[in-house]
């Protein structure tokens, strides 16, 4: 909500997406989910690529912002994504604390889409070394 409030669109897609459409990606990605006495308070959604892991809909209930919830979420799919050489997440051009999260993390921008008149998606992406194999006849 505070993200369709920044923007003036109350359309965007994680507040319109329908629960089928969201039990059809448990097959395709990885969720995650924070919870505090038993409610859910912060949750993302990842999946590999090939050496890309796309992470996205990040989210920490308004309560519970600002006190590494959201930090230790991407870590968490860093961790699980361990192989991959490539993170990418975007969020909104106004959302400036997303923005300054994702770069304490690593992650630097990379692309601008303009998507209206009104908001511009900025592409951040954190890149690793391969790790180099320590096993004989390795690919």
């Amino acid at each position: 909500m505070s993200e369709a409030e920044l923007y003036s669109d109350f359309h965007l897609l994680p507040l319109t997406e329908t629960l089928d459409e969201i039990e059809s990606e448990f097959s395709k990605h990885l969720f995650l989910k924070a919870i505090m006495n038993g409610v859910i308070i912060g949750a993302v959604r990842a999946y590999r690529q090939g050496d890309t892991c796309y992470v996205g809909r990040l989210v920490v209930h308004p309560k519970f912002q600002r006190q590494g919830i959201g930090t230790r979420l991407i870590e968490e799919v860093e961790k699980i994504f361990e192989d991959c050489t490539r993170f990418e997440i975007f969020t909104g051009h106004k959302s400036i604390r997303n923005i300054n999260l994702y770069k304490k993390l690593g992650y630097k921008e990379f692309q601008v889409k303009v998507v209206s008149e009104h908001l511009q998606y900025i592409y951040m992406e954190k890149t690793k070394e391969r790790t180099p194999c320590k096993v004989n006849n390795c690919i």
